[in-house]
């Protein structure tokens, strides 16, 4: 791992304490050029793991807190008329930022969610007919609370799929959440956070991740996990090639972040649970089964070539 890495690393894992896993997951998804999405209950770290993210990488952080009333144009922005020059001005909303936090994404109306998944795939908005790009680089981490608390709407597979990975935070270890109860306030700590890595460092990583070496083996790898998900009778639905793909660049980012030029079957395992966990779903009697104890048995019953 590169001494810049390294140091975000680092510095994250003092504010969000007792877990280096997430960290290190959010980071690969960044380097990955995907999104990511944090699912689990308030008050668990969310939030602070975005603003840490932004603060220790330098980047143009905005936050968007989604609510039932939230329009598309709370997102995009919108054109207002100018008295003076006799025209319509611009003003863009906060989508335009290097980072954004979409808050509780499950709390606003599907218009306003398609909104923000439309720029999170086209990585530009069209706003009057006009085509604005948004800046690079672009990574947006949406908050999402359990679908079974009053006021979500549940966003449709065909929009989750558009995240590269999920992830849960969980409840800290004794021992962290003890550090939590006796340390300094955790804004006070952000507050205090210095960039860890220059934007062409950051932009010239996520170019090192697409180069990261993939062999036919592995890929025979990752086809036989695909394969397996489209053929069990446990799944509702297989795997997609999106899904693939995604699979690739996560497995390529993780590679990296472990100092290596070539991908593992390791590095395949560790993503396959953030990767695939949003994507499966349990079929009849599992109905009810956790969808990331799915895809740890996903991982015994594929053997590696």
């Amino acid at each position: 791992m590169s001494p810049a890495l390294s140091n975000v690393i680092t510095q994250a894992e003092q504010v969000i304490v007792g877990k280096p896993r997430q960290i290190r997951m959010a980071l690969a998804c960044l380097l990955a050029r995907g999104h990511l999405l944090i699912e689990d209950l308030p008050g668990v770290g969310k939030t602070t793991l975005a603003q840490v993210l932004a603060r220790t990488l330098g980047l143009q952080f905005q936050r968007i807190q989604f609510t039932s009333d939230l329009l598309p144009a709370d997102i995009l922005g919108v054109s207002i008329y100018q008295r003076d020059s006799g025209k319509f001005e611009f003003h863009p909303g906060p989508i335009f930022a290097q980072m954004v936090l979409a808050d509780e994404v499950n709390r606003a109306t599907p218009k306003a969610q398609s909104a923000l998944l439309e720029a999170m795939e086209e990585r530009q908005v069209t706003i009057e007919g006009t085509t604005r790009p948004l800046p690079v680089p672009f990574f947006v981490i949406a908050t999402q609370n359990p679908t079974y608390q009053i006021g979500t709407f549940p966003l449709p597979e065909s929009q989750l799929d558009r995240f590269l990975m999920r992830i849960r935070m969980g409840y800290p270890d004794p021992q962290a959440e003890r550090g939590l109860l006796s340390g300094l306030d955790r804004r006070e700590i952000v507050a205090g956070l210095s960039p860890q890595l220059e934007l062409a460092e950051l932009l010239a990583l996520q170019q090192r991740v697409q180069q990261v070496f993939v062999s036919p083996a592995l890929l025979d790898y990752v086809q036989a996990i695909l394969r397996h998900t489209r053929e069990a009778t446990r799944y509702a639905h297989g795997l997609s090639p999106r899904a693939g793909l995604a699979l690739l660049a996560a497995a390529r980012a993780w590679a990296l972040l472990d100092g290596r030029d070539a991908v593992l079957p390791e590095d395949v395992q560790a993503v396959l649970p953030g990767v695939a966990s949003h994507r499966l779903q349990p079929l009849g009697e599992r109905a009810k089964q956790d969808s990331e104890a799915l895809v740890q048995e996903l991982i015994t019953a594929v053997a590696i070539p």
